[in-house]
């Protein structure tokens, strides 16, 4: 269809344009070209992509439906994959509207965002466990299956003003209502009636978009708690968070008022694994015990990196994957587990793997299992 600029917003034209919707897919497809949903978009890519841009200038794009499954590491999740062009369009849009959010976000808010991540946020916690004697850690309840999309959508509107680009945040969100309904429990607040059991709600895990807009979600909270609180040590990662102080009283007060301010955006925290704790007895975080001079590894997480490795190992010895691929796994971990003090863990686990020249591909498969039993 022929394309005029006029009725739309210089953001929502940015979006459409065919350069940037081929950043977004070059940015959607890095390392997935192997995937056949990747592999057929790109197989008539430009056709694809100006059929994305049409539908989008005309209105009629649609998110399509989602693909679920399970993770049980580290904990029990219900992921929701959406189809490859519909990742194009999360990819094209956060471009657009992120940098907007990043200008005022909190420094202490390290999910899901360039220069941050799990090893920094690992780094400045364990930098408040040198200077603070407590700490209250806490994590919301059901997080993503509790987004209200109300809340959400006012949340978005103070930084997105183009009707036009809010309308794909719209149609977005919307194609993801009800998608973690069966993870949900209903959460009743002051001030309900029957219908809040009928408010839309819940983002997929496992969007691009998702993961950002968690981080708009909890954005007054992080300046609630900064600039209200007055709480100078805080940092959080996605649903967990902490508080430092060296007053134990001061940090139960705080709890108190927190989960008031979060009931506004109808979100509960666990109240049982919320505690008060001394820094010095080590602060679970991240899958990392940190302690004011030393980190270790959770024994669950070493664990599972010890039977994932053995079988991937076994996989390799059956000629199932190159030693490219086990070298990957094994380096990934290393790569992961060196920010702790894991150096006996690390010989302990990879000892029983022998590779030597020569009989790379012998059947080991059955003696292997045999050792880890």
């Amino acid at each position: 269809m022929a394309w005029s600029s006029s009725g739309y917003s210089e953001a929502f034209q940015k979006l459409c344009s065919l350069p940037h919707l081929l950043h977004a897919f070059q940015r959607a497809a890095a390392g997935k070209r192997r995937k056949i949903a990747v592999a057929a978009f790109e197989f008539q890519l430009m056709d694809h992509l100006l059929k994305l841009r049409d539908e989008l200038i005309s209105g009629s794009y649609a998110p399509g439906a989602y693909t679920h499954f399970l993770i049980h590491e580290p904990k029990r999740r219900k992921i929701s994959a959406a189809l490859f062009r519909d990742r194009v369009v999360h990819h094209a849009l956060c471009s657009i509207i992120e940098p907007r959010f990043e200008k005022v976000f909190i420094p202490d808010s390290y999910a899901n965002r360039v220069g941050k991540g799990t090893h920094r946020a690992i780094d400045r916690l364990q930098h408040f466990c040198r200077h603070y004697q407590y700490v209250l850690r806490c994590d919301i309840r059901q997080h993503f299956a509790s987004i209200d999309h109300a809340i959400l959508l006012d949340n978005l509107r103070t930084h997105i003003p183009e009707p036009d680009l809010m309308a794909l945040n719209e149609k977005i969100i919307a194609g993801g209502c009800d998608v973690l309904a069966d993870e949900y429990t209903m959460v009743w607040f002051p001030g309900d009636d029957l219908l809040a059991a009928c408010r839309p709600r819940g983002l997929p895990i496992g969007n691009l978009t998702s993961q950002f807009w968690s981080n708009c979600y909890l954005h007054d909270f992080d300046l609630f708690i900064k600039r209200e609180l007055g709480c100078k040590a805080y940092l959080r990662y996605v649903d967990d968070f902490a508080l430092f102080a060296n007053s134990k009283q001061q940090l139960w007060q705080w709890k108190k008022v927190l989960q008031s301010r979060l009931a506004q955006l109808r979100l509960t925290i666990h109240e049982h694994k919320a505690q008060v704790a001394p820094t010095a007895q080590g602060v679970p975080w991240l899958g990392f015990v940190v302690y004011p001079d030393f980190r270790k590894i959770k024994a669950r997480k070493a664990k599972h990196a010890t039977r994932r490795l053995n079988q991937r190992y076994i996989a390799y010895c059956d000629g199932h994957i190159s030693f490219a691929e086990f070298d990957a796994s094994v380096q990934g971990w290393i790569n992961h587990v060196r920010f702790a003090d894991t150096w006996g863990l690390r010989r302990h686990v990879l000892r029983t793997f022998r590779i030597k020249p020569g009989d790379l591909r012998q059947k080991k498969s059955r003696a292997a299992m045999r050792r880890y039993q």
